[in-house]
């Protein structure tokens, strides 16, 4: 489980970065983020072992939210960056050409 979300979590950051993510989506991660990080939880952090799951439970339900609602060719493409070891870079605009035919008809 802990292999899965350093996968997630390194997937997250180079979508976090990349354009064709909708802003909403982007939104998901920083709220969990937030969440952790603010004072106010549902089970609270003093409770020792409990109350870091909570947040644990917050942050990979966060992330799994975020790589299901991303584009999925986005998130495919970064899977293989982060597997083959790449540096970040945008996914590329191949595949995204609409390729037409213009014709002006004239009326006689």
């Amino acid at each position: 489980m802990l292999r899965t979300l350093v996968s997630h979590v390194r997937v997250s950051f180079r979508l976090l970065r990349e354009p064709r993510v909708p802003l909403l989506m982007k939104l998901i991660p920083v709220l969990a983020a937030g969440y952790v990080i603010s004072p106010l939880d549902f089970i609270p952090d003093v409770i020792p072992i409990v109350g870091q799951i909570d947040d644990l439970g917050i942050i990979f339900l966060a992330l799994e939210a975020f790589l299901k609602f991303s584009p999925s060719a986005a998130v495919e493409f970064h899977r293989a960056a982060v597997a083959e070891g790449r540096r970040f870079g945008p996914m590329p605009a191949d595949g995204e050409v609409i390729d037409a035919e213009f014709r002006r008809h004239e009326d006689a």
